[in-house]
């Protein structure tokens, strides 16, 4: 592959639906512009961006993977995105260093959750869209009801550039309603043909709206337009470039990827009608002042990791965007994120798994680089001496958690080491570890994209794990007040062992904690003696009498004791202070609390009513809902945190994927009585299980 300056440099994300076709899409443009010999199906497990086994084995792309073409004089780096919203992270950084994005719909299914998605999340990034309606050979592809169907989700500014020539099995072309010719397919390539008698008006009266729709984006000759003036088909192409790259024309082109026919002319709208890569100014931080600049492909060295991986060969893998300078083989880069310097010794680019070698990642382009010591995803590379920073890619967060045990004792560590390396490739997995229940706790965005974790530690690591619910992080307390002695003595031969103490047990307000008052007068346990009362009573206070878990808002004051001059120690008083706790928890009406969290979910206002009554099923305390913007509301409620381990799922069910949510800790209260001997048995098991791993 030749080197291109920025100018004739595309960057486009190819995304859609999980089924729209988006990596069939990918390997027909690759085969079509000649960068591929053979063109693969999925389900053969063979194309060119579906590498990985994980993805094979389940036929659905789940990693953003780059895939260049030459076409026209021109570079295109493609990158085909997953299209399931557990991997929705892929589609966030693929975002940030495209600059347009192709959205692959099913002619027969029209607009599905995944577009929707991938249409909210081009607009927040401000990207340029093309529509490409895919399998328009299917049976019951319709181009007229897609149309509306799109229209209706995204508005009237879905403008068809092109209308099918033929219907399903009968497919064989377009009619391109810009020069208002048909182009019929003809091998690798079509044959230019006059509109069909049948078609000419719909596509005459499609030409029209066209215009009109172009005409929109320049005041100019919008004016002229509705004076009567006739607009050139320059001057029209020029108003549509316009209007798609300010993102208020949405073109929409169709295709069939499996019979190749309208790929070349994908390719053609994009170099037609996106950004050139150079043509974006971009902002960023100024390291120097802390001001937000804006700034052009001119200006110093300035480039963003968007993505990590690994390969089993050649190490670690960081794809980079390069906004302004160059970054060179055998060079040196600054790291602004880290304040470290790198050392980069070769950069290319990666077509699928393939490596193509370049000598540099020129302004607007897109390259990897491996090995790199400090850097990670979302960090800014630039000129040393003019550091700037990125605003970082906005993951989003986690809503699934697992607890995850290894199968083999003793292979802990390797876990732990394989899912460090795991976070580095995919920042949407948090791994931590609940100091009360002990247990590692691996968190993503959902079960398929906890499942692909752990496919990908066992292929890449050696190492197997189980998972299942987390247990939930309970706490005891008491409602009532207790006087208990507490007398350890024991004599077996010389030294013997005597404490004594006489407590007082009593309820503090909720958040109190732990509270231990002295009023020993007169001597009747040595001051000396005392800390370890204290500290005997903090220990035995890890574990509370009804399940083994910590107790909280307590007061013990000691009251009394009595000690023997030779036998007492620091040890036996404690061993008092242990009897004395366990008496007088027994004795104070001991109750189970549990977590409370304070739960912000934002779903389609269709799905509320579903929703709020789910929270009811699940103790939840609704406290209110608020516009969450176009279409969406958010509902705030308290849920205990016992009742929501499987609330992901669910949410992913009745919202088909548009729900999100964040669970937050909020205080804890008392367990009804009616699940305490659940919770206790539950925990018994769990134990069991604990102790025969």
């Amino acid at each position: 592959m030749k080197a291109y300056t920025g100018d004739k440099i595309r960057n486009v994300a190819i995304v859609g639906h999980g089924g729209a076709g988006t990596t069939s899409v990918t390997e027909a443009l690759l085969y079509r512009s000649g960068a591929i010999d053979r063109m693969c199906k999925v389900e053969d497990g063979a194309t060119t961006t579906d590498f990985e086994p994980e993805e094979i084995k389940r036929k659905v792309s789940v990693n953003a993977t780059l895939a260049p073409v030459e076409w026209r004089d021109s570079k295109i780096n493609f990158i085909d995105t997953p299209g399931f919203a557990d991997f929705v992270a892929e589609v966030k950084g693929a975002f940030r260093a495209v600059d347009s994005a192709l959205i692959v719909i099913n002619a027969t299914a029209g607009v599905q959750v995944g577009t929707e998605q991938c249409w909210k999340l081009a607009e927040e990034a401000h990207l340029p869209r093309i529509i490409l309606v895919n399998k328009m050979d299917r049976e019951n592809a319709d181009f007229d009801s897609i149309l509306e169907n799109l229209r209706h989700k995204f508005g009237k500014k879905v403008l068809p550039l092109e209308l099918p020539l033929g219907k399903e099995d009968n497919f064989e072309g377009v009619i391109d309603c810009v020069k208002m010719k048909a182009y019929r397919k003809n091998g690798n390539g079509s044959d230019e043909i006059e509109i069909p008698e049948n078609l000419k008006a719909y596509a005459e009266e499609m030409h029209e709206k066209m215009v009109e729709a172009a005409v929109e984006a320049d005041d100019d000759c919008m004016m002229r337009y509705l004076e009567g003036e006739t607009i050139s088909d320059e001057e029209i192409k020029k108003c549509l470039i316009q209007g798609i790259r300010q993102a208020i024309i949405f073109p929409m082109i169709c295709c069939s990827a499996t019979k190749n026919i309208g790929l070349g002319r994908t390719m053609n709208a994009i170099i037609d009608y996106t950004y050139p890569a150079i043509l974006n100014d971009y902002k960023v931080t100024d390291v120097a002042t802390g001001e937000e600049v804006t700034r052009d492909a001119g200006a110093p060295m300035a480039a963003l990791v968007f993505k990590t991986t690994s390969d089993p060969f050649v190490g670690r893998l960081s794809f980079i965007r390069v906004f302004s300078g160059s970054i060179k083989a055998d060079s040196v880069v600054y790291n602004a994120s880290r304040e470290k310097e790198e050392r980069i010794a070769s950069v290319f680019t990666m077509r699928g798994k393939s490596q193509i070698q370049m000598k540099e990642i020129t302004a607007g382009d897109i390259g990897v680089t491996s090995k790199l010591q400090f850097t990670a995803t979302g960090d800014t590379l630039s000129d040393k001496n003019n550091p700037v920073l990125f605003a970082p890619i906005a993951f989003p967060l986690p809503m699934y958690t697992r607890a995850i045990f290894a199968k083999k004792k003793g292979e802990e560590d390797k876990i732990s080491n394989a899912l460090s390396r795991l976070m580095d490739e995919d920042p949407t997995i948090i791994v931590s570890r609940n100091a009360v229940t002990k247990e590692m706790l691996i968190s993503g965005m959902g079960d398929q994209h906890i499942e692909i974790i752990m496919e990908r530690m066992k292929r890449k690591f050696g190492v197997e794990a189980d998972l299942r619910a987390p247990q939930v992080e309970y706490r005891e307390t008491i409602r009532g007040k207790a006087h208990v002695q507490g007398k350890h003595k024991k004599q077996s031969g010389g030294h013997g062992q005597y404490g004594d103490v006489v407590i007082d047990m009593e309820p503090l307000p909720p958040g109190s904690g732990f509270e231990f008052v002295d009023k020993i007068f007169g001597g009747a346990v040595p001051r000396q003696y005392i800390p370890a009362v204290e500290k005997g009573m903090q220990e035995c206070m890890q574990h509370g009498v009804l399940a083994g878990y910590p107790v909280v808002d307590v007061r013990i004051t000691l009251v009394d004791g009595s000690y023997h001059p030779v036998d007492s120690s620091e040890m036996a008083f404690k061993m008092a202070a242990s009897i004395a706790y366990k008496e007088g928890m027994r004795n104070a009406d001991p109750v189970m609390l549990e977590p409370i969290s304070t739960l912000n979910v934002t779903a389609p206002d269709e799905n509320t009513g579903d929703i709020m009554g789910e929270l009811n099923k699940r103790r939840g305390r609704v406290l209110g809902m608020n516009p969450a913007g176009k279409g969406e509301t958010t509902i705030t409620a308290e849920v205990p945190a016992r009742e929501m381990h499987d609330f992901a799922m669910y949410l992913r069910q009745v919202t088909r994927g548009m729900g999100t949510f964040t669970l937050e800790f909020l205080r804890y209260e008392p367990l009804p009585a009616n699940l305490l001997s659940e919770v206790i048995r539950s925990e018994e098991h769990t134990s069991e299980l604990q102790s025969r791993s």
